[in-house]
């Protein structure tokens, strides 16, 4: 650690010990005075330099590892985390893609491809009824071989017709519907809510039960403005942040 924490102002007792320090931590990281890897000294020396107890201390560490800045390895300290990517929240972005420009390497496995009917959640949706068949996929989307969002999709099967012979554990969705079908995602209808991890998805994820994940809803829309592609997609909440430009005021 580069920069010892500051000690609290104990002249601002309205603002709780654990905050100024958390507040303080962060300030070093988003400043670059700590950087992704640096390692924070043992809790009982850090809590001795600031002259609280460990309690207090784990408290401020806690709140910055749920926002994902701090990560705790057992048996091995804790450790500034890795920045967030960012992700656009407004455009529809190929994950591969995206993640090349950034000079990660992408990956996927496949953890479920399956030809089924449709659930009547996703038929409303996506215009089908409840007869008609779709391609039900999960999909662990890695980066530098890092576990970081599940995928799970719902693809009408009339419009992809053998969509299962295609590898998405190589290919990007959108590219394969574009390439072997001549369909394009132009639009999609979204929404963001953040969730926690259940057992499933910490799992495959590799967090910890309980750690933050972030819903994202999609339903997109081909070049004909017809619906062909229902998402649920959680997103780890301490590798992305999802950012937008905000439009001018509306009056």
């Amino acid at each position: 650690m580069n920069k010892p924490v500051q000690t609290p102002n104990r002249d601002h007792p309205s603002i709780p010990v654990y905050i100024q320090i958390a507040e303080n931590l962060l300030d070093q990281i988003e400043s670059g005075v700590l950087s992704p890897g640096d390692r924070l000294p043992p809790e009982r020396e850090l809590s001795e330099k600031l002259g609280v107890n460990r309690l207090t201390l784990r408290r401020a560490l806690q709140k910055l590892e749920i926002q994902g800045l701090l990560n705790r390895r057992q048996g091995a300290g804790t450790y500034v985390s890795e920045p967030k990517i960012e992700q656009p929240a407004e455009f529809i972005i190929s994950f591969t893609k995206g993640m090349q420009r950034r000079g990660y390497i992408p990956g996927a496995k496949i953890v479920k491809f399956e030809n089924q009917p449709v659930e009547k959640s996703s038929a409303d949706d996506l215009g089908l009824s409840t007869s008609d068949r779709v391609y039900h996929i999960f999909r662990l989307r890695l980066i530098n071989q890092e576990p970081v969002l599940l995928e799970r999709l719902t693809i009408p099967a009339h419009r992809f017709p053998g969509f299962d012979r295609h590898d998405l554990a190589t290919r990007s969705l959108y590219e394969v519907m574009e390439t072997e079908y001549g369909i394009t995602a132009l639009r999609a209808r979204q929404s963001l809510e953040p969730v926690i991890a259940l057992n499933y998805e910490a799992e495959l994820l590799d967090v910890l039960l309980g750690a933050p994940l972030m819903l994202q809803r999609r339903l997109s829309f081909d070049q004909d403005d017809l619906p062909i592609e229902y998402g649920k997609d959680l997103y780890r909440g301490d590798r992305f942040r999802f950012v937008t430009e905000i439009a001018p005021l509306e009056i």
